[in-house]
């Protein structure tokens, strides 16, 4: 049969295969084909465990997420189910409209409840019949439930109670139904993963076998391959090494072992032609000798027992004074006058000698004189001239080393391989407090501890350090200790090996570092103020307490917060600010016993943990103490300040175990105390978290109004008293919710303050209220409120030129209404971006005047264009006399002024009329208008003209 030629594409795995072939002839080849089959093999068999894994982490997995997650699910929805009908029946008894409808909300929350763990546990669900199980129990609660709302909470009559009864034990039914099929179909499910798993296991054993026995195979072939040429070869190297060069060595194949014997061959070979030539070199080896001696650099002469000179080079017999041609005729004493020779036959006895001698030339010579066996001696002249010069230069920088030495700040000794004393200085002695003539050199660590424990005054610390130095010197490692060896005086020890086997030690005295370090340490851990423990040192304690929970000892934590501490710190100034908080800290600390603790978080705000067994009644002593302690006021720097104190309490365990829950809770606690009126204090309850999570939905609420457009204004007018004409109309600003319906701004605007929304509201609003007031009357102006946080960078004056030039809305016609709060941050700044707007023409009022302490001061920083009367002075103008005396005040400061002077919440005729005899220039409030769209004001222009005729 003939075959074609392969195309040339498939020449290169031709070739790799050839290659891949070749490989079994070599033994590197066998062995890389025995690792390749063992490696497939064990990949084989790992590639299928991973397989089993996976597949049993699947059914691990799939049990947890769909099973077990459903039955959960389907259980907490038949809890919400039994909560519910619990709930209704209370609320079916409930007498106070109050109570029935806090259980009705109570009942909302239950039905969503429900309604989102039984969609969760049919999702999870195994079984088409669970699901429809599912969902006949939610239609059930759904007919339930719109039936009680149908006969209304006037038609609770037995017949209706057992209607409603009926209704809910079929949801119960559909319910159990439910959560057995969710269970039968779980049961199920657990046996077939059982049964996966079950048969992994089983080919996972056969599989582990079948590769044992095939790696059996490979490593019994690769032994036989290469076993035997090793013998052979073992035994050819032993015969060589024994001196048979004329060994046979048998021959190899094409293999490694191949080459190794022919390589023994021609060692075999090498080694009787290197023998050969070493009889050869020692033949000429005596005359290389003389040559050598001859060439030498130094002076050699041979002197034999009788003082004869028997051989001397060039150098040696200038020296000696003669040639070298006349060595064998010439005597050692007869070469007197020389510096060798003196030298040489001054040097007592026969032995070993060397001495040191100066030529006429000046030169240092050094003549070394050995014996020989015959009785004579060799001696060898050097000159160490050089070397003479290196010592002196070696004694210098000695001299100078050692001067360094005793300068330097730090202890130093250098110690030999033995560990005894070579070199130490004067710092060194003076650390330990002994004499320095005291330490010699090979003096050990414990010789030199040994000196510093006779010395008075030591009280065992410097000991104790040089010991610890011993220990880590007899382990025979670098590093570092520290330790105090007196009570003014801590040392860091350095040590590190040198390269002759020995160690270098140096002390330093690191007491000022030790001292910055725990002043730092000292910061990390308290606030830099008031010296109170921090917000760290707080949490570490919080754990602490966390953790003996378990012994039965419970704990509180109370959160604290000044009240009016802004106002002071805004009016008196920073400095009377701290005084205060560090007097705070002081006046704290005085109420607590010694196991409490209280820090200071940031701020005004400051923290207490206090342990013991009744904590809820220690709680609220120590509440009360605490308050009690804050009637007094603070004497600082020539003020008398009061501020109040409003605590918030968690309990732990009762309200949670986690440090970060409880100091939540606590935070809750207190933000309700402030609410109540501050000054006082509140336990944590579980309301408070719910109020929380409705705060944070009417913020995602408030967040995606701003993208809806949500907002609309509404706008009620501000009427000349005298005629009774409209001046302005006051735009206030509505949230109109998808969901809940109108939203109040009491509810919203602080909310949009504290995310930082107002800034984008408050601009929305001045462009819109501009853009209103522009279609108005000419003589009709429009008043905004603006927030403090628009003040901020000066944002409300771009934010007033744009809205008046988008609008084309005359800046005369613009007024803003800000309260005495927007002055109280950053007053100099605040001022200027209120002259900036008065210079563009914007009226600029006070709102709410007199409800604050400092609102007087106000008038005399700023030229307001209006003050405008609370409503709270207009509402009792005909209930007390003090209110009409406030409001005649006020009136007559305006008019001294040169202020307008407008009075808010008009809603009688006698309030108005009160106002009219007061000389009051504006009026605003239900009597005259509700708040009204931009398009009914024309309507109220004609309107109240008409009345007003």
């Amino acid at each position: 049969m003939r075959f074609s030629r392969p195309p040339n594409g498939f020449l290169p795995f031709r070739g790799a295969l050839d290659a891949f072939v070749r490989s079994g002839h070599t033994i590197r080849g066998r062995i890389f084909l025995a690792f390749v089959m063992l490696s497939t093999i064990t990949a084989l068999l790992g590639g299928y465990a991973a397989f089993g894994i996976m597949t049993t982490g699947a059914l691990v997995d799939k049990t947890y997420d769909r099973s077990l997650m459903s039955i959960n699910y389907a259980r907490a929805a038949a809890a919400d189910l039994a909560s519910l009908q619990a709930t209704v029946a209370r609320a079916r008894l409930a007498g106070e409209e109050e109570e029935r409808q806090r259980l009705e909300k109570r009942i909302e929350a239950l039905t969503q409840s429900f309604e989102e763990d039984l969609e969760i546990a049919v999702d999870r669900a195994q079984s088409d019949r669970a699901a429809r199980e599912a969902a006949a129990a939610k239609d059930a609660v759904s007919h339930w439930l719109a039936a009680r709302r149908e006969f209304g909470p006037d038609r609770q009559t037995l017949d209706v109670w057992q209607a409603l009864d009926a209704h809910a034990a079929v949801a119960e039914q559909h319910i159990d139904l439910f959560i057995n099929f969710t269970a039968g179909d779980g049961f199920s499910y657990k046996q077939t993963a059982r049964a996966v798993v079950a048969r992994d296991v089983w080919l996972s054993i056969a599989a582990t076998l079948i590769a044992i026995l095939l790696s059996g195979i490979v490593a019994l072939l690769l032994s036989r391959q290469i076993v035997r040429p090793v013998a052979d070869a073992s035994t050819v190297a032993s015969r060589i090494a024994a001196g048979e060069l004329d060994v046979t060595v048998p021959e190899g194949g094409d293999d490694e072992f191949g080459v190794l014997l022919r390589a023994m061959a021609r060692m075999r070979d090498n080694i009787a032609a290197m023998m050969r030539e070493e009889v050869s070199q020692r033949r000429s080896a005596q005359g290389l000798l003389a040559d050598a001696v001859q060439g030498s650099t130094e002076a050699i002469v041979v002197v034999d027992a009788a003082g004869r000179i028997v051989l001397a080079n060039e150098r040696a017999a200038a020296a000696l004074g003669f040639k070298a041609t006349e060595a064998g005729r010439h005597h050692l004493a007869e070469a007197t006058g020389s510096a060798v020779a003196d030298s040489l036959l001054a040097m007592p006895g026969t032995g070993v000698a060397t001495a040191e001698t100066r030529s006429a030339d000046g030169r240092w010579l050094r003549i070394s004189r050995s014996p020989t066996r015959d009785g004579g001696f060799v001696a060898v002249c050097t000159d160490v001239s050089l070397l003479k010069e290196q010592e002196d230069q070696l004694k210098r920088g000695n001299s100078q080393l050692d001067a360094a030495l005793s300068n330097m700040l730090q202890g130093l000794c250098l110690y030999d391989a033995e560990g005894g004393l070579l070199v130490s200085n004067r710092r060194f002695a003076d650390m330990l407090g002994i004499d320095a003539a005291s330490l010699r050199p090979g003096m050990s660590l414990r010789d030199i501890a040994g000196l510093v424990e006779a010395a008075s005054g030591d009280d065992g610390r410097a000991f104790n350090l040089l010991m610890e130095q011993q220990a880590l010197l007899q382990r025979g490692s670098s590093g570092s200790l520290c330790c105090p060896i007196r009570t003014d005086c801590i040392v860091s020890v350095r040590q590190q090996p040198t390269a002759e086997g020995g160690w270098i030690a140096t002390y330093e005295d690191v007491t000022l570092r030790y001292e910055a370090e725990a002043r730092i340490i000292t910061m990390a851990r308290r606030d830099t103020l008031t010296g109170l423990a921090n917000r760290m040192v707080f949490g570490e304690r919080l754990e602490e307490a966390s953790a003996h929970l378990g012994e039965g000892v419970g704990f509180a934590t109370l959160c604290l917060d000044l009240d009016r501490f802004k106002e002071v710190n805004d009016t008196l100034g920073h400095p009377v600010g701290d005084n205060l908080l560090r007097s705070v800290a002081d006046r704290l600390q005085g109420c607590l016993r010694d196991t409490d603790l209280v820090a200071r978080l940031g701020g005004d705000e400051f923290a207490i943990v206090q342990s013991g067994p009744q904590v809820r009644a220690d709680a609220i002593v120590l509440a009360k103490r605490l308050i009690a302690a804050f009637q007094s006021p603070f004497l600082l720097d020539g003020h008398i300040v009061t501020v109040g104190l409003s605590i918030g309490i968690s309990l732990a365990p009762e309200h949670g175990t986690s440090p970060e829950k409880l100091l939540k809770s606590a935070d809750l606690a207190l933000y309700r105390a402030k609410a109540n009126g501050r000054g006082g204090w509140c336990f944590f309850d579980e309301e408070m978290d719910l109020e929380l999570r409705k705060r944070r939905a009417l913020e995602s609420d408030l967040k995606q109004a701003v993208r809806n457009d949500e907002f609309e204004l509404v706008f009620q007018p501000i009427v000349k008293l005298d005629r009774q004409r409209i001046a302005c109309c006051e735009a206030l600003l509505r949230w109109r919710h998808p969901v809940r319906g109108y939203v109040s701004p009491a509810e919203f605007v602080p909310l949009a303050e504290e995310t930082g929304l107002i800034g984008e509201i408050g601009e929305w609003v001045l462009h819109r209220a501009c853009a209103e007031a522009a279609t108005w009357p000419s003589g009709i102006g429009v008043a905004v409120n603006v927030s403090p946080a628009q003040f901020k960078n000066a944002a409300v004056v771009r934010a007033v030129k744009a809205a008046l030039a988008a609008s084309g809305l005359p800046s005369n016609r613009l007024e803003l209404e800000i309260t005495e709060s927007v002055l109280l941050t950053d007053n100099m700044a605040t001022l200027a971006t209120l002259h900036t707007l008065k210079r563009i023409g914007v009226r600029v009022a006070m709102d709410d005047f007199g409800t604050g302490f400092s609102s007087l001061s106000y008038l005399q920083s700023f030229p307001f264009d209006k003050i405008k009367i609370d409503q709270s002075f207009v509402r009792n103008l005909e209930l007390t006399g003090n209110a009409r005396l406030i409001v005649r005040s006020v009136i007559g400061l305006g008019r001294s002024l040169g202020i307008t002077t407008t009075a808010e919440g008009i809603e009688t005729e006698a309030q108005l009329e009160q106002l009219r005899l007061e000389g009051c220039e504006e009026g605003q409030g239900y009597l005259f208008s509700r708040p009204v769209p931009s398009a009914r004001i024309r309507e109220l222009v004609a309107t109240l003209g008409r009345n007003a005729a």
